[in-house]
């Protein structure tokens, strides 16, 4: 008997290294047997973009797709602050015996970006922004291959859900161009309408990384963004009689590079931080000294001590350069903090991250799971993790053709970013390894 049950263990111990192997020849023999039909839902949902805030048609698309697989589904779910308007996010559950609660979450929004790929499945589409001003819209975030991930993942898991257990949750979630739709969902009872996640992931398309790889970065990935307005007030007149004014222009430009100190004089270069004055605009004809400049600015940070002092310092410099040029303390800048455009920093939990970049290296390839520097561009999926409370991590998936990465590297020539009207991602291997990649994470924290 002591030698069968040696024998027995032996022979457990010599297949173990063939399960995992089994296992993602089943997910790959899947995958293709559905590759077809993500790459054409990829393409719909390309040409038919929604912008933030209007994504009615995207959202019902969503939902009825993982209705069609057996999920209990939610829509318009999502309340914004002090606006009119009504959420368009959608909570997809299923549940299957006991195990962890685990979020998956995708963005349904566009850009408001003329397309100028000339591909055959191209954006068109023309609408009125929340201004009231007719833009191109087009999903140059790659929030449609987020989507099809987010589908394909789903039609996987529902496949295998003898490989898991617990209770999934996919979001697809409105508004996060205007990176307010994460707060909306929550404000809408997220986290109490619906099962609180002991784990929260996402990804993100990579404008320069390739198809194939994904990327990891653990701790602080994204920055927090706050925009910021300084409306600069002065004395208007004749331009042929300065002297007889307080030039608002002239204040605005000392204040524009004035700033530029507050990172490279008064913060620490081990606390990154970006401040960027992105729109300026006064004055109406040659000759006319107007009364008031507008600034509009964005800061970025991962530290929110180091956020809140450069918004003091802003303040600082702004009324202090206005208090120089003479202008009367009635008459001083006005500096406002966004309580919309503005977001926290995402954080990758470490030893999720970890756990799930090694899932990524076994099922993947070590050689297609690349560390990935933090970067200052921002996210709001950070919210959904209740400020680091609940384990939480975003990964990048590669989504150019490695030909054109490669030229890029050689010639010095940059490719073409997110949010450009030329960015095109190359569909079939990304969504394959979105799919793969995503389904991968899931398994592992549900096995």
């Amino acid at each position: 008997m002591q030698n069968l049950l040696r024998t027995f263990f032996l022979c457990l111990f010599l297949l173990a290294p063939l399960f995992p192997i089994q296992a993602q020849s089943s997910l790959d023999a899947l995958i293709d047997k559905e590759i077809t039909s993500l790459v054409s839902i990829y393409k719909t949902l390309h040409a038919a973009p929604e912008l933030s805030h209007k994504e009615e048609k995207t959202s019902a698309f969503i939902a009825t797709e993982l209705r069609k697989l057996g999920f209990t589904v939610t829509e318009r779910i999502g309340k914004y602050e002090r606006t009119e308007w009504s959420g368009y996010g959608v909570v997809a559950i299923m549940k299957n015996g006991n195990g962890p609660t685990v979020l998956v979450r995708s963005e349904l929004d566009a850009l408001p970006v003329e397309e100028k790929t000339s591909l055959p499945y191209a954006s068109t589409v023309r609408t009125k922004n929340d201004a009231g001003m007719e833009v191109g819209v087009m999903h140059a975030c790659g929030h449609d291959i987020h989507m099809t991930s987010l589908l394909g993942t789903a039609r996987m898991l529902v496949s295998l859900k003898d490989r898991w257990h617990g209770t999934l949750i996919l979001i697809g979630q409105p508004a996060e161009e205007t990176i307010d739709g994460a707060r909306a969902v929550l404000r809408d009872g997220l986290y109490s309408k619906f099962p609180k996640p002991d784990f929260a992931i996402a990804l993100h398309d990579a404008a320069d990384l390739e198809a194939g790889r994904v990327g990891v970065t653990p701790g602080f990935a994204l920055a927090s963004a706050t925009g910021i307005d300084i409306k600069v007030r002065g004395l208007g007149g004749h331009g042929s009689q300065p002297q007889a004014t307080k030039d608002p222009i002239v204040v605005a430009s000392e204040i524009v590079i004035a700033l530029q100190t507050i990172v490279s004089r008064e913060n620490s270069p081990f606390d990154p931080a970006v401040v960027t004055v992105g729109s300026i605009h006064g004055g109406t004809r040659y000759n006319i000294i107007p009364d008031e400049v507008n600034l509009q600015l964005t800061i970025r940070t991962y530290k929110e001590e180091v956020r809140q002092h450069i918004i003091a310092s802003i303040e600082r410099i702004s009324k202090g350069i206005a208090l120089a040029a003479g202008i009367p303390n009635d008459r001083l800048p006005i500096v406002k903090v966004s309580e919309t455009e503005v977001t926290s920093a995402t954080y990758n939990d470490p030893r999720l991250t970890e756990r799930i970049a090694s899932a990524f290296r076994t099922a993947l390839g070590a050689e297609n799971v690349v560390n990935v520097p933090p970067i200052m561009a921002s996210e709001d999926f950070g919210y959904l993790s209740l400020n680091q409370r609940i384990p939480s991590m975003i990964f990048w998936l590669g989504a150019v053709d490695p030909a054109k990465v490669k030229a890029s590297k050689d010639s010095g020539t940059p490719l073409p970013s997110l949010h450009s009207a030329l960015f095109a991602p190359l569909p079939e291997p990304t969504l394959r390894t979105g799919v793969k990649a995503m389904t991968t994470a899931v398994l592992e924290l549900m096995k």
